[in-house]
Order: structure tokens, then sequence, then C-alpha cells
């Protein structure tokens, strides 16, 4: 589904992202690992089109699309959750959803399934749909965050960050939540500091150090290897 061919990508005289490659196939999770500052979320906005490349070349779904606008991506089926959910705050919450779709051209009865599918997926934003969003909890808005984008009706769907600051009960659900997405056919590429937990429920991963991929294979290679056990699994 997306194929990653040895991009680059800088920030002014700063290169960030150093010829990296990968692939993610059809109804796989695929997670990024690495510390900060390994180029995980610069990697993420360079798929989405926030960010520009430098040199190299992406494919999605076989076509190249690496100079495409980022809306343009989103119409293709290119969702991402950012890092810290950055939801609309005064908005309500069905406002925030309904935003998510603004990209669509289908009629109302696809959009309104889809927003039910959210609501089934995160009763808690049903029941909570005419409040601001600001108001919510930290889960609920990373709850909100990701309903939002799963409102664009994405066939990829980016993760940066999902449990970052949530309570430990929260991860959980919102890890099953994305376990969810999976069983549903939706292909996922999650970058996740929890290595343990993103482990568990990625087909498989790739390490990233200092902008390169140093590390790929299935989520039992990885976590196997005496190098991530000791950097990120505290083993």
């Amino acid at each position: 589904m997306l194929s990653v061919e040895n991009v680059t990508s800088s920030y002014g005289r700063v290169e960030a992202l150093h010829g990296i490659s990968l692939h993610v196939d059809d109804g796989e999770i695929v997670t990024l690992l690495g510390a900060n500052g390994a180029g995980k979320t610069t990697l993420l906005h360079v798929i989405s089109g926030i960010q520009p490349i430098t040199s190299g070349s992406i494919r999605f779904q076989g076509t190249p699309f690496e100079r495409l606008a980022a809306h343009v991506r989103v119409a293709l089926g290119i969702s991402q959750v950012p890092e810290g959910r950055q939801i609309f705050a005064p908005l309500s919450v069905a406002d925030n959803l309904r935003l998510g779709a603004w990209s669509r051209t289908d009629d109302d009865e696809d959009i309104a399934t889809d927003l039910a599918r959210v609501c089934t997926l995160f009763p808690a934003l049903k029941a909570l749909s005419e409040m601001p969003a600001g108001a919510l909890s930290g889960g609920q808005q990373q709850m909100l965050a990701i309903g939002r984008a799963l409102m664009a009706g994405p066939r990829l769907l980016l993760l940066d960050e999902p449990s970052m600051g949530l309570a430990p009960n929260l991860v959980d659900q919102v890890l099953a939540a994305i376990r969810a997405l999976k069983d549903d056919g939706l292909t996922i590429l999650l970058v996740e500091q929890n290595a343990r937990a993103a482990l568990a429920i990625a087909d498989r991963a790739y390490v990233l150090e200092t902008g390169r991929v140093t590390l790929e294979g299935t989520a039992k290679q990885i976590q196997a290897d005496s190098r991530v056990r000791e950097a990120y699994l505290g083993v």
C-alpha cells in the first residue's frame, strides 16, 4: 500500500531524514520505534504532506504522490492523528468529528454511517457529543482525535504517539481500539513511545536512529533483538 524509497528531508540546512526506505502492506500495523529526535514524526509528516522531501520517492497504492499537497493526500485516503491531539477545543465533539469529513465527496448517508462507526468504537464520544472538545479528559480527547481522522475515510491511518500522557487503563483502551481498526481492515502506521505495547499489536516494526532505519523485521523479531530489549523494553 505504502512505499517510501530512499527519502531525505531537511529543516533548512539540517537534514532530518537520511535515505529512509520502508513499506506498509495492506491491512498491516507497522510501528516505528526510536528515541526522541530519531525522525519518526518527521517521517509521518513527510508521508502526510506536511513536511516536504528533498529527494527520494513515496508511492501510495502504486502511484507516486510525494509532490501532492496535504489535502489531496487526505482525499486519496491518508489521514494522520497528530502528536498532542490538536483538537479544536472551542468546538463541540460533534463538530470536531464533522470537520474530519470536510474533504469527502460521497453522500451524507455514508458519512453518517462512519460517524456511527466512530461512536461505536468510542461510546464516550456519543454521550459527550455536544460538549466543547476542550472540556474532555486527555483520554477522551485522544479518542476524539482518532475519531476525527477516521471521519476522513482513510485507507491508511498515521498515528503519532496515541498513548502519550494517558493513564495506563486509557492506554489499554486506545490500543484496543487500534487493534479493532486493524481487524476491520484498516492499514496503520504507528509511532508509539510505549514500545512494548506497540510491538504487542504490530505486525512489523522499524527502528529509527538519527534519521536512519537501523533495524527492521517482524514484531517478534524486533522484540527478541537484544539492542531493542535493552534500549526500549527495559530488559
